[in-house]
């Protein structure tokens, strides 16, 4: 049997610690703690999906920010490819940020 199997939560946290290196450009907080991730989805062949949503629709970064996280998944060694896929289904809201995020916004 080998020992190449791919250690599909090992790969999820590198994915989740990249993606805390993403920030939204009108507030400084990373995209992760925004909430603005919805889902990472990682299979054996390490394709990675990412089901994300942006603040408003008509978010400046509506183009760039996408492709963005696209771009910096993919550089991550193991990951073979990555595909993002934007949903305003449900909506983003502020409940959706971290504590963390919040306390930086001096929300709490």
């Amino acid at each position: 049997m080998s020992q190449e199997v791919l250690n599909t939560e090992e790969l999820g946290e590198k994915i989740v610690k990249v993606l805390k290196t993403i920030f939204d450009p009108e507030i400084p907080v990373d995209i992760y703690e925004l909430g603005l991730i919805y889902d990472v989805m990682v299979n054996e062949d390490a394709e990675v999906k990412i089901l994300m949503t942006l603040t408003t629709p008509n978010c400046p970064v509506a183009e760039t920010l996408p492709l963005e996280v696209e771009e910096k998944i993919k550089s991550i060694a193991l990951v073979k490819d990555a595909e993002v896929e934007i949903t305003f289904d449900p909506p983003w809201s502020q409940e959706l940020m971290s504590e963390e995020a919040k306390l930086a916004l001096g929300m709490l």
